[in-house]
């Protein structure tokens, strides 16, 4: 079973939508039990870092991220809520992979950084079946530099870490459930991702 942890956040629905059709029991909770029994576990998010542990706070979720063993995928602010900090409001995050997230520094370009844009992934079993240059669709004003735990990078008018991870914690900057057959695949290969 996938558990979506419920983050009171708009793309829940579209999220578990893109898991179905692969085949996977997902179900979306916010009950810490479930999640912990969980196989794998999603942690999507859009909106503000600050608004997202507000809701992570009032669901008693700060304490469960720290004790999840299974394979964690966090998705978009997702991703972002898995680091320490956040230049987004100056806020502090649980903490689980050692990062910061910082403003996009883009130069004369449109923030959010909205659309389709390439990946230059690592040899990772997250992006097995993925190629140098295939599209995903990001929508952030924010980003993780690049570093040790980056698994794929982007470029828009900086380079970025599109996803990051280490151990059973991986995130995605982009939004796989809108990202077509690539996005699919990298859902796929995260069912498949050894527990």
């Amino acid at each position: 079973m996938t558990v979506i942890i419920d983050t009171g956040c708009a793309n829940l629905s579209s999220v578990r939508f893109a898991f179905e059709r692969l085949g996977a029991n997902a179900v979306v909770s916010d009950d810490a039990t479930t999640i912990l029994a969980a196989d794998r576990v999603i942690l999507p998010g859009v909106g503000s870092a600050q608004a997202a542990m507000v809701q992570l706070a009032e669901r008693g979720l700060l304490e469960v991220l720290p004790q999840i063993e299974q394979p964690l995928l966090g998705i978009c602010l997702g991703m972002q809520l898995l680091g320490e900090s956040s230049e987004e409001g100056n806020t502090r995050l649980p903490g689980l992979l050692p990062f910061t997230t910082q403003r996009l520094k883009v130069g004369d370009r449109p923030l959010p950084h909205m659309g389709w844009n390439t990946l230059e992934p690592i040899d990772h079993p997250l992006f097995q079946g993925i190629n140098k240059g295939d599209y995903v669709y990001f929508v952030h004003s924010y980003g993780v530099a690049e570093g040790s735990l980056t698994l794929a990078s982007c470029e828009y008018g900086q380079r970025f870490s599109a996803a990051v991870g280490r151990g059973n914690i991986m995130g995605v900057q982009f939004h796989p459930e809108r990202s077509g057959p690539v996005g699919a695949r990298i859902l796929k290969n995260f069912l498949e991702y050894p527990a």
